[in-house]
């Protein structure tokens, strides 16, 4: 487990990330600057509002101090490739679901570590392990961002390349994030049965807490209803591998994953159940839009 801990876990979620830079192109960051305010409202839902909803709920569950701090790692990280394709499902303005992920994930590098160190002197107390706010943001640079980098370049600069190995990659990315998830519940297994009756409901009520917010404040800012399903969904689905990986990271890759990471992992899961009816709730919307006109 070690082995799986403190090499492929972190390999993982940089070929993940590999594969989110593959789908993305110069006009993706270009697009914030020329279309700001949607941009902003998706992004400050995420940075801000995202972990005090989650501050909320964790508070409300009472949970204890270690999936507290979970949860909170999970409310740290920004989208994944799930919420592009979502969106996509959803009929959303994907172009700024693209551009959300992207830029958020860059810039998790910066504002992951202090928020973390926040969190863990928070529910931890006196017993907080001390955090190297630089290492952690080091390593989530050279998981993140580089790979990010790195398959932007590719897209760039090899189009015919990338167009022949994105399919490929994609279901690798995929079938990466199903393993890594997989093992972090085994790994705590035993964790995980015994405060399933709570991490259940708990983390179901964050995701509707979540989309929902995501939705009533887009739709309070007055966006478009394809941009409203965007941001509803980008506030709501969360990377959980980079949740899991920075779990490893706090608790020093040891040799086994720490309870830190199940509720990244849990979320991974239930994510897709919570998911699955909205999207087909959002697609009707387009539909009674269309026979309203």
């Amino acid at each position: 487990m070690g082995l799986v801990v403190g090499v492929v876990l972190p390999l993982g979620l940089a070929f993940i990330m590999f594969s989110l830079g593959l789908g993305l192109t110069v006009s993706d960051f270009v697009r914030v600057v020329k279309q700001p305010f949607a941009f902003v409202v998706g992004a400050l839902n995420q940075v801000l509002l995202l972990p005090i909803v989650t501050f909320g709920l964790v508070a409300a569950f009472g949970l204890g101090p270690e999936l507290a701090i979970g949860f909170m790692i999970l409310a740290f990280c920004p989208g994944g490739v799930t919420s592009n394709i979502l969106s996509r499902l959803a009929h959303g303005d994907v172009a700024l679901s693209v551009s959300l992920t992207a830029v958020i994930s860059l810039l998790s590098m910066v504002t992951v570590p202090p928020l973390l160190a926040l969190a863990m002197g928070y529910f931890s107390g006196g017993t907080a392990e001390t955090i190297n706010i630089g290492g952690i943001a080091v390593q989530l640079f050279l998981l993140t961002t580089v790979p990010i980098l790195l398959g932007l370049a590719l897209r760039r600069f090899a189009p015919a390349v990338t167009s022949r190995v994105s399919p490929v990659i994609a279901h690798l990315a995929n079938g990466l994030f199903v393993f890594i998830v997989g093992l972090a519940l085994v790994a705590n297994w035993g964790v995980f049965v015994e405060n399933l009756p709570i991490l259940a409901p708990s983390i179901v009520s964050l995701l509707i807490l979540l989309i929902g917010t995501g939705y009533m404040v887009a739709r309070l800012a007055g966006l478009p209803i394809s941009q409203i399903k965007t941001i509803s969904i980008e506030t709501g689905v969360q990377n959980s591998t980079l949740g899991i990986t920075v779990a490893a990271m706090l608790s020093g890759q040891e040799a086994e994953f720490s309870v830190y990471a199940l509720p990244a992992a849990v979320y991974g899961i239930l994510m897709y159940v919570v998911a699955a009816p909205v999207i087909f709730w959002f697609r009707g919307l387009e539909t009674a839009d269309k026979s309203a006109v």
